[in-house]
């Protein structure tokens, strides 16, 4: 069964005097432990769609089955219960709270979750630790350069050990090596972990580093492959 399956999905916003549609019925299927990259150029509706993937917005019309379940039928409790626990988020922006350590930041999640204040401290080091640093917990994050700001923005991605990490424009604003250093982490939570990774970029070369392309245009998937030339990320 896949975990995460779209169906004929539609969404309509609203625009002065009517509605605009930009996804025009969009059916995807993405099973466990896949590493999928969905590309596409600005307004291409690739970003819409990871929005409704990640529970954060609802299609006008279509379905949504997460893990089988239709999402339309969860309620506001429901819903934010399976974006703690079902999807992990990595931004472009990475969203660190500035005055906070690296430690603190990785916790937040599990504050939702109702873990105990040990138990918190205890896999968000875990998680750091496995990002490579151990060493920089207890910096904020203007103590950390651009990379190791996205490390923890991976690290709190992973930390409620949600079975889908969803990244949006992860490498937007990193260097091509640091970038390089990201993907190869994707890869090896992807790899090592079955975690299954759904990434939204509008970079060929970063698309290059998932198993499978899905490109979008104009609101609607115009070729969807697997990549056979998977480019591999150095630690």
């Amino acid at each position: 069964m896949a975990i995460i399956e779209l169906r004929d999905v539609r969404k309509s916003f609203r625009m002065g005097g009517g509605d605009l549609e930009v996804l025009h019925g969009v059916s995807l299927s993405v099973g466990r432990a896949e590493f999928v990259a969905m590309m596409g150029p600005s307004g291409s509706g690739k970003s819409t769609t990871m929005n409704i993937l990640g529970c954060l917005d609802a299609p006008t019309s279509g379905t949504y089955l997460l893990d089988g379940r239709n999402v339309a039928s969860l309620d506001g409790d429901e819903l934010a219960a399976v974006r703690n626990g079902m999807i992990g988020f990595v931004f472009q922006g990475f969203n660190l709270l500035q005055r906070t350590s690296a430690l603190a930041n990785v916790e937040l999640p599990l504050l939702y979750s109702g873990a105990g204040a040990r138990e918190r401290r205890g896999r968000a080091s875990e998680a750091l630790t496995r990002m490579g640093l151990a060493d920089r917990m207890h910096h904020d994050p203007s103590q950390l350069s651009g990379g190791q700001q996205q490390r923890v923005a991976i690290a709190r991605g992973i930390v409620n050990r949600a079975p889908i990490l969803m990244a949006d424009e992860p490498t937007g604003n990193l260097d091509s090596k640091t970038s390089d250093e990201i993907m190869h982490l994707f890869q090896e939570l992807n790899e090592r972990e079955g975690i299954t990774i759904v990434l939204v970029t509008h970079e060929r070369d970063v698309a290059s580093y998932a198993r499978r392309i899905v490109h979008f245009r104009d609101g609607l998937i115009t070729s969807d492959e697997e990549n056979k030339d998977v480019r591999r990320g150095v630690a």
